[in-house]
């Protein structure tokens, strides 16, 4: 039996892809499963970047036939494998991204999970990775750009054969920011991410400060998709996941308490 791939994507940069595969893989690990973080962000890639860590071989130097997938695997936080990508221009005009299904086929006979953090556009580099999936789970800011960005994703990646079981909502701050996203996109809201100013540094978050509220809310889920792992209807999960999200009144209840330590929206989110 062969692992489950999920494909983290989103047209706009910056909306936090690569952090929700670093912690929802730590998550998921944690939980008992082998997991593999992929950098596929061809043009920028920042995985290895972002958590500090040293490597030896990159992804594009085995998408330009001059090492084997086994030479990139590389230790990450709490005992993740990631496969870790170059920023240079030589090594992404070299890489040849339809390379990257033989890749993503070999990691996925040897792990339960397989994350593909994916860059930003919808160049072809971009959208590879969204037919090689077995769920692709859109990420988008409440900006309204990036909004439109991630619906125009989940369009590419149907024309591709790509299944987009969700969208996740990071940096919110309001429940009309949730609305707005629901009503948006076309699928279900699987997450939301508050913003949370520790999100920004010393990731994952969920091993680094495990009780911020945004960690919570990877963890959360992370456990949504352990669940699709085991079969479960997305609608389901949705439905009992998103219970913990802040109401109107309870929002305006939170900015009018000067003794809620919560700290108004961001407490709610935390549960």
């Amino acid at each position: 039996m062969t692992g489950h791939v999920f494909t983290i994507a989103g047209g706009k940069g910056g909306v936090g892809k690569t952090t929700t595969a670093v912690n929802v893989g730590v998550a998921m690990q944690d939980a008992g499963y082998d997991v593999v973080i992929v950098d596929a962000d061809l043009g920028m890639a920042n995985l290895a970047a972002m958590l500090e860590i040293d490597y030896d071989t990159s992804l594009h130097e085995v998408l330009a036939e001059r090492a084997a997938i086994s030479d990139t695997l590389t230790e990450g936080p709490g005992g993740v494998t990631l496969v870790p990508g170059e920023q240079s221009l030589e090594a992404f005009a070299d890489a040849d991204p339809a390379k990257l299904r033989k890749v993503i086929k070999t990691l996925s006979n040897a792990y339960d999970v397989v994350l593909i953090d994916t860059g930003a556009g919808l160049s072809h580099e971009a959208t590879v990775p969204l037919g090689l999936a077995d769920s692709v789970l859109l990420v988008t800011t409440p900006d309204s750009v990036a909004i439109g960005d991630a619906g125009k994703t989940a369009q590419l990646a149907k024309r591709v054969d790509g299944e987009v079981i969700g969208a996740i909502l990071t940096r919110a701050e309001a429940q009309e920011e949730i609305d707005e996203v629901e009503r948006e996109v076309a699928h279900p809201l699987l997450a939301v991410i508050p913003e949370d100013s520790e999100a920004t540094t010393n990731e994952p978050l969920v091993l680094n400060f495990p009780d911020s509220p945004a960690a919570e809310a990877y963890r959360r889920l992370a456990t949504a998709l352990e669940r699709i792992l085991n079969g479960e209807p997305v609608d389901t999960i949705v439905e009992e996941e998103t219970e913990w999200f802040p109401s109107g009144d309870e929002v305006d209840e939170s900015e009018d308490d000067e003794d809620d330590s919560g700290g108004g929206v961001l407490g709610l989110f935390g549960g």
